[in-house]
């Protein structure tokens, strides 16, 4: 089908084009954080019916290895945190809250995927969703500038949707600008609930807009997500989206001559080059700390608190919720900021682990399947910005907006690993 015609044709296509072509409208009623949700478990459902009486048809009558791992680490989450809640006897009301919590938190990194493998929806169609949805940021960027020099209030309201329930008043705020408690410069967080998520999802939809096979969509999802991620002053976003395009270009190559030649004149050079390496590793590390130094302050202080108390008080399925920090940290909660050290806080090492082995498993399957795959090579994308993510983000309480891109790894799931010793290179 031709890029200018590309269109949704099943229903599972409409609700996903539409959900994403439609965020901002979402947003400006305070709806995304429950959207998320809401449509995953939907959807899901109708697939589980589909697939247990037969409906889904050919290619989806059985479901892949990838999802059965993705859902047995989430379940592992869930195990983790009735364990944690016993132990510490927070009660059945806090366990139930904790729980609902899961449902749209961790739950949704197996939910979407499963819906990928076993619905008919096409990568092409959330790509083109996605920029469509660039293209719409792009036309409300004047009203995004011209909103602190008209001194609009920030934020503008929080919708009365909050009474549903969530982490916080910035999931269902409206604001168009913000100002950085560090150095009080502007930061936009767009339909995000922090700037630095809103470059999270820029660079999940910069992954979708190099894979749309219309070059003016290609651009305009391009230049979309470069724009946030400029506007939201980012650091990780800066160091993610060319990281993203080189590990893309040589793991979409491995089997390629070229891509060993390259890899090995590099691997000579760099053995030389060895001392000036570090020295610039070191350097940029320090310009990056330093970019924002408060902020690099606070997050090393919760990772030493985060560590020091899973090591010594719960090793094995940790605290089972979040902590509200001492003034060191601003009082920040224990377990925010990153992934990593926030299910060892509040999972242990089986919720690290929970994560760790999907994570690890997308990327082997992806690699291997994108050396003849177009949407796999999309997914891998998507997984790499979330390997990326997971040291300054926490996955959990983003699942919500980044959910497109654990549909497209749920398609790339039920496609095939191509053999190029036959001629299947190309996509």
């Amino acid at each position: 089908m031709a890029a200018s015609t590309l269109r949704p044709e099943t229903t599972e296509e409409r609700v996903i084009y539409h959900c994403i072509v439609w965020t901002w409208a979402y947003w400006l009623i305070g709806a995304l954080y429950i959207l998320a949700p809401a449509v995953g478990w939907t959807l899901a459902a109708m697939a589980f019916r589909r697939y247990i009486t037969g409906e889904g048809g050919p290619g989806r009558d059985r479901i892949p290895a990838g999802v059965l791992i993705w859902s047995a680490g989430m379940a592992f989450m869930l195990l983790a945190l009735v364990i944690a809640h016993l132990d510490y006897s927070f009660g059945a009301a806090m366990l139930l809250k904790s729980m609902i919590g899961w449902a749209k938190g961790w739950a949704l990194m197996a939910v979407f995927p499963f819906i990928g493998a076993m619905m008919h929806v096409r990568a092409p169609i959330i790509f083109r969703a996605t920029n469509v949805l660039a293209l719409q940021t792009l036309l409300l960027l004047p009203l995004f500038f011209l909103a602190p020099v008209l001194h609009i209030p920030s934020p503008l309201f929080v919708s009365p949707l909050q009474i549903v329930g969530g982490p916080g008043p910035e999931y269902f705020s409206v604001e168009f600008y913000d100002i950085d408690d560090t150095n009080g410069g502007l930061r936009w967080r767009f339909f995000a609930p922090w700037s630095p998520a809103a470059a999270f999802i820029a660079n999940i939809s910069f992954v979708f807009a190099i894979y749309d096979r219309s070059s003016f969509w290609r651009w305009i999802g391009i230049a979309g997500s470069v724009v946030v991620c400029l506007m939201t002053a980012s650091r990780l976003a800066l160091v993610a989206e060319p990281g993203v395009l080189i590990l893309l270009y040589f793991v979409s190559n491995l089997t390629q001559p070229g891509t060993f030649a390259i890899g090995a004149v590099g691997g000579a050079m760099s053995c030389f080059a060895w001392p000036q390496l570090l020295l610039f590793y070191s350097d940029l590390t320090d310009k990056f700390n330093n970019a924002r130094i408060a902020s690099t302050r606070v997050r090393a202080y919760l990772r030493s608190i985060a560590m020091h108390r899973w090591e010594t008080e719960a090793p094995v399925f940790g605290h089972g919720e979040v902590e509200k920090g001492p003034h060191l940290v601003e009082f920040m909660p224990i377990g925010s900021h990153h992934t990593w050290y926030g299910l060892l806080f509040v999972k242990g090492a089986v919720g690290a682990l929970a994560l760790a082995v999907p994570l690890v498993w997308s990327a082997v399957e992806t690699i291997l399947k994108a050396q003849a795959d177009r949407v796999s090579r999309a997914a891998f994308g998507v997984v790499v910005v979330l390997i990326f993510y997971t040291f300054g983000e926490n996955l959990e309480v983003l699942a919500y907006l980044f959910w497109p891109g654990l549909v497209v790894l749920g398609i790339s799931m039920r496609r095939r690993v191509h053999n190029p010793l036959r001629g299947a290179l190309g996509s």
